[in-house]
């Protein structure tokens, strides 16, 4: 904000920036008397204020000459110059920004905790997102928040919506009990829900919510442990059941590989006992044909449960049957 501090003939919000909300332009009282014209930039409106009384709201762009013009505000103008000669905190007047405001950030400032429908164990979520807002009621924010503050701004306007839609937004979502392997197709439909449950805050100070999105879901660390060790079983499922044998008897074979690699007797020992159980795995009674018995068998390579030698052993066995 650029305010020529002699006095000037023309008043205007010079230079404004777009953190810049609401701005006292100036309360220098021979400085708006001797003033010829007043300047309102499109997506700009004005607050005139008179002994801490609001005396007039513009919201239509324009110049104002201030000694000619008969539309309402300038007359009131006009008859308070005549009140008195004073030019101490007697008038004032405040422009604001009736542009959309846009990327204004929200966010759950604590996790939400909750019991997860499909895994049955408490886990925390956090959430986060953006908005975009315009003031409709300008004067009932003004009187009701700004109350006579020389400068307001987009981070200031933030902090006090966050401090206001936290706590529905945590309700809604502490009552939806997403699932963790659920909540990723859902984002446009909280979206939707967390803007109609923060709307009456939004319309009771003035505002309309313009656009309302939700960037992303978090979940603790304790959450994506328990969900990683839940997807390395339902893997080693599915290894086991391309491999052909069941998960029991993939867990033995893999924890007997683990023995098999320590240094010494026990491990030699273990080895051996390995490839008994893959033996009788593999030589167990089954309807696969040789292409299927192969393709299993190279599943168990793959997957480390067997080593070269004994895929290479195994290998020439079940061709040997061709």
């Amino acid at each position: 904000m650029n305010i020529n501090k002699q006095f000037r003939s023309v008043i205007e919000w010079e230079n404004p920036n777009e953190k810049e909300l609401f701005v006292k332009v100036t309360d220098n009282f021979e400085e708006i008397k001797n003033a010829s014209k007043l300047i309102l930039q499109v997506g700009q409106g004005c607050i005139i204020t008179y002994e801490g009384k609001v005396k007039d709201v513009i919201t239509e762009a324009g110049i104002y000459d201030l000694k000619t013009d008969n539309k309402p505000f300038i007359t009131n103008l006009k008859k308070l110059f005549q009140l008195r000669e004073r030019s101490e905190h007697v008038l004032g007047i405040w422009f604001f920004r009736k542009a959309d405001i846009v990327n204004m950030r929200w966010g759950t400032r604590v996790p939400i905790a909750y019991t997860d429908p499909i895994y049955s164990f408490p886990i925390q979520l956090s959430a986060f997102g953006n908005y975009s807002v315009k003031v409709i009621k300008p004067l009932e924010f003004f009187e009701n928040i700004i109350a006579g503050k020389e400068l307001f701004t987009h981070f200031d306007l933030k902090e006090f919506f966050l401090s206001r839609i936290a706590q529905p937004i945590t309700d809604y979502l502490a009552n939806a009990k997403f699932s963790y392997v659920e909540i990723d197709g859902q984002l446009n439909e909280i979206a939707k829900n967390t803007k109609d449950k923060t709307n009456e805050v939004f319309t009771d100070l003035g505002f309309e919510v313009l656009d309302f999105r939700i960037e992303g879901t978090q979940f603790d660390q304790e959450t994506l442990g328990r969900i990683g060790e839940i997807s390395d079983i339902q893997a080693e499922v599915k290894s086991a059941q391309i491999a052909g044998i069941d998960f029991a008897n993939l867990q033995k074979l893999k924890a007997m590989r683990d023995a098999a690699k320590n240094e010494g007797a026990a491990g030699i020992t273990m080895g051996m006992f390995t490839g008994v159980e893959l033996s009788r795995i593999t030589n167990e009674p089954q309807k696969e044909d040789i292409k299927t018995k192969l393709k299993k068998l190279k599943e168990l390579f793959d997957l480390e449960l067997i080593t070269e030698e004994e895929f290479s052993e195994k290998r020439k066995k079940i061709l040997s049957k061709l």
